[in-house]
């Protein structure tokens, strides 16, 4: 199996549902057009963003399935098999590689307290059975588990299956050293928005962002102006992915925020599954305010 290798800008796409909350694949198909006409690396289904631990197997299924075949290969698909314990993690992987996505995401087990020999067997078991590359996920807002930099570096070392880390921490010390010690061997990608240039600046390929499910073209844009070291640029639009973050992700439930700016934009990214509910009047007008003075600026610009 060659080594997958992964840059720049994936969006942990939402999931839409109706208001009773039922899975809405026509509304998921639009969302997908738009994302990848905003120019995304990749998509991440069946994440956080994407209510994971509210779905089904069967829904999960769906999902991946729908992106996979809207995607038509287009980008990669690096799919969320991650769950509680390593029996359904694998069953979940399993799926995602029969859909045929190009990688699993997969977040550390925190219902129980686990030891790094429980983690790293995990990990281990997961890529003895299926045979798929593998992105660990850490993400301690929501598991309340970090993983320390020396303990990714023995684990990459140990699995070659493992092909990168998004990590969600937002702690750029503990990002950058994840790089020295492990970034020539994977894609360390960033997990929130306001550490996307400095995790880019410090060696990491790219980002796994909230944010891009609303603004992908100027998620794309700092990676592009990145890329062709236009660092001033680059720095000008991180300050705004920043405050876009800071209002969607940081302020409210953020999968409900998310879902109302995208509808604001006359897309359809559904309601939350409860018990998540939609935003009320005064937080839809936080949410206006935000689009337009993050959208206002490039406006005028060429995408």
């Amino acid at each position: 199996m060659s080594r997958l290798v992964l840059d720049g800008m994936f969006v942990p796409s939402v999931t839409p549902f109706t208001r009773s909350g039922r899975l809405d694949v026509k509304a998921l198909r639009g969302c997908v057009r738009f994302w990848l006409e905003g120019g995304v690396s990749g998509l991440v289904p069946c994440g956080s963003n994407g209510e994971a631990p509210y779905l089904s197997r069967q829904e999960r299924i769906k999902v991946i399935e729908t992106v996979m075949d809207e995607v038509n290969g287009k980008v990669p698909v690096i799919a969320g098999t991650g769950s509680m314990s390593t029996q359904e993690t694998v069953t979940f992987t399993k799926d995602a590689a029969d859909l045929g996505v190009d990688a699993a995401l997969v977040v550390t087990p925190f219902y129980f307290k686990l030891s790094n020999k429980e983690i790293q067997e995990h990990y281990r078991t997961i890529s003895e059975i299926v045979d798929i590359p593998i992105v660990v996920y850490i993400v301690p807002k929501f598991t309340g588990i970090s993983l320390e930099p020396t303990f990714i570096q023995k684990l990459v070392a140990e699995n070659e299956k493992i092909v990168g880390v998004k990590d969600s921490s937002g702690n750029i010390g503990t990002i950058t050293e994840t790089i020295r010690l492990a970034g020539d061997r994977i894609s360390i990608l960033a997990g929130t928005a306001d550490v996307t240039l400095n995790t880019l600046l410090t060696g990491g390929r790219g980002a796994v962002l909230a944010v891009a499910n609303v603004l992908p073209k100027l998620c794309s844009r700092l990676y592009a102006a990145f890329k062709n070291k236009r660092y001033e640029e680059a720095s000008r639009l991180q300050n705004h992915i920043s405050f876009t973050n800071e209002v969607l992700v940081k302020k409210f439930n953020q999968i409900s925020a998310i879902k109302e700016a995208m509808r604001l934009q006359g897309l359809s990214g559904g309601y939350p599954r409860k018990p998540a509910l939609p935003l009320n009047d005064e937080e839809r007008k936080t949410i206006e305010y935000m689009l337009k003075q993050t959208d206002q600026p490039f406006r005028t610009e060429s995408a």
